[in-house]
């Protein structure tokens, strides 16, 4: 079994796990960790990569599960992602295809941020045509048993290579391996499904 942190559009590692290895659980009774890719992506901009992080309430506090982490409002942070999204990809081959479905993510609020990366999910996994790869959940924390693959722990060392596709601003900065899906959605389209299964995990 996978086990899996929910993600703030998770990276092309992440996805390639569901894609791969079928039995995956995302866990919603994990404690949200810092600077973490739970509330965290990393998109390709015509300055290099660039990291967008989704706003929590009370991110400070210690030990608090995933589920109760609650997003912040009080600053604009939704209309500056999706404005980066928008610069970093407008003149991608794949932008005017997938645009508009990911648009409204950032026109209304969801108070709980498992709720909101959950729906990313879903709208992810059905562009990708992948529906009916959605991993389980998870309420409570989910032990890790001998052979299970735990992606929680963001200390851990990982053998992921995925092959060299070309990116938005490849003319200028090097290619990035590991950025969000968006990235690989955006630049590579129906193909990103194939290039996630040949991913090396």
């Amino acid at each position: 079994m996978t086990i899996l942190p929910s993600v703030y559009w998770g990276s092309a590692e992440w996805y390639a796990r569901i894609l791969q290895c079928g039995d995956c659980v995302i866990d919603l009774g994990e404690n949200y960790v810092k600077r973490s890719e739970r509330n965290r992506t990393r998109i390709m901009t015509a300055g290099g990569v660039m990291q967008l992080s989704a706003q929590l309430c009370h991110a400070d506090r210690p030990r608090q599960p995933m589920r109760d982490m609650r997003l912040d409002y009080s600053k604009r942070w939704q209309h500056q992602h999706w404005t980066a999204m928008v610069s970093a990809y407008r003149s991608s081959p794949y932008f005017d295809h997938y645009a508009d479905r990911f648009a409204d993510l950032y026109g209304r609020e969801w108070r709980y941020l498992v709720d909101y990366n959950m729906e990313i999910l879903s709208r992810t996994l059905d562009v990708l045509r992948c529906g009916d790869c959605m991993p389980a959940v998870s309420e409570s924390y989910v032990e890790a048993a001998a052979g299970d693959t735990d992606l929680r722990d963001k200390r851990r060392g990982s053998t992921f290579s995925i092959e060299p596709y070309v990116q938005v601003f490849a003319e200028r900065v090097p290619f990035e391996p590991n950025l969000s899906i968006v990235d690989l959605l955006m630049c590579e389209g129906p193909a990103a499904v194939a290039i996630l299964r040949r991913c090396r995990l």
